[in-house]
């Protein structure tokens, strides 16, 4: 019954170290650069409402 819990344990945390590569790898950059180019678009104060 042990290797049962051992090979659980095993399952999880490596599911826990793919997610957590996937997150650092791929969707942290992708949410930093999309931080930065909406600071970079200028703001508009008075919106177009005559299109």
């Amino acid at each position: 019954m042990s290797i049962l819990g051992i090979v659980t344990f095993l399952l999880i945390g490596g599911m826990a170290f793919w997610l957590l590569l996937f997150l650092m790898g791929f969707i942290v950059p992708f949410w930093i650069t999309l931080g930065v180019f909406e600071k970079m678009r200028p703001k508009r104060i008075y919106e177009d409402t005559e299109e």
